[in-house]
């Protein structure tokens, strides 16, 4: 067993002894001079002997802190060599979480002016709709449909969550022109969503409760634009995502009126790491990409 002193006191010892002064180690070390004072008491009174002399305004090493020093330097230099090697790794590999609909409409497209811009850097980006926990999956940063605020992380809001009906060109002209309340009747995809009914209520339409009607139920948004693409009916979807394949005339929008239940799509990451470098540069870069692709507000 190690009878190593408290760690806490060794590692003033060591910076007030490279410095041979109190208030220059308290200044590295984001402490009080009294603090440093206290911890050099502790760790002499724990071994039994003085490590400074103090005259005056100056301290100088004793015998026993001559000795002492420079093993206690050493040990500290083998520690930070060991922790850099797991900071280089860690900083080599940003892990991104995210959901399927934002990955597949919109980030994977994108990701790779990231991956060219910091070439040595390696990015990993996976794909649920369950909350990433970043205790435990290994996760930097998320990018997290809901409302918020989740306790203890860094939040930036990225996109606002929309909704209206789409379907394919060759949909609407078999089935249109079509009004809010010919949905009650029309092939829906994932009528099970709740978006429909809040929708409709909206537009106007009686809506009675429960599921509208039987159709195709699919996981995500991103499934849903493709089915409707596909012309196998009408889906809820969100225009930001969708707006490419708008322009290209693979979807079709019938109506002008856009909803929203106050969600949106946030960076998220743990308060504490919101600084760490591979973080801030992803950060800075989802923005600015972001406010490249978002409508300027009016």
């Amino acid at each position: 067993m190690r009878r190593i002193p408290p760690l806490a006191a060794v590692r003033v010892f060591e910076a007030a002894a490279r410095h041979q002064n109190f208030t220059a180690a308290a200044v590295e070390l984001g402490m009080t001079q009294a603090a440093v004072s206290y911890q050099i008491k502790l760790l002499e009174e724990r071994l039994g002997v003085p490590l400074f002399h103090r005259e005056k305004k100056r301290v100088m090493l004793t015998e026993a802190g001559k000795r002492a020093a420079p093993q206690v330097g050493r040990a500290f230099d083998a520690l930070d060599s060991a922790f850099a090697t797991i900071r280089a790794e860690d900083e080599a590999l940003l892990t991104v979480s995210t959901s399927n609909t934002f990955a597949n409409t919109w980030l994977a497209w994108r990701l790779g002016s990231f991956q060219m811009a910091h070439p040595d850097m390696a990015v990993r980006l996976l794909t649920s709709d369950a909350l990433a926990e970043f205790g435990s999956d290994e996760v930097d940063v998320a990018i997290r449909a809901g409302i918020g605020p989740w306790p203890d992380l860094s939040q930036d809001l990225l996109v606002p969550i929309d909704f209206t009906p789409m379907c394919s060109p060759g949909f609407l002209r078999r089935h249109g022109p079509v009004e809010p309340r010919d949905l009650l009747h029309l092939p829906l995809i994932s009528p099970h969503d709740p978006w429909w009914t809040f929708w409709l209520r909206e537009a106007g339409v009686d809506v009675p409760d429960g599921q509208l009607r039987p159709g195709v139920r699919l996981d995500s948004q991103a499934h849903e634009g493709h089915a409707a693409m596909a012309g196998q009916g009408m889906a809820m979807l969100t225009p930001f995502f969708w707006r490419n394949d708008l322009a290209d005339g693979r979807l079709a929008r019938p109506f002008d009126q856009v909803s929203t239940r106050g969600y949106a799509y946030w960076l998220v990451c743990p308060e504490a790491r919101r600084g760490v470098p591979k973080i801030k540069r992803f950060r800075e870069w989802l923005l600015a990409e972001l406010a490249r692709d978002l409508p300027s507000p009016v």
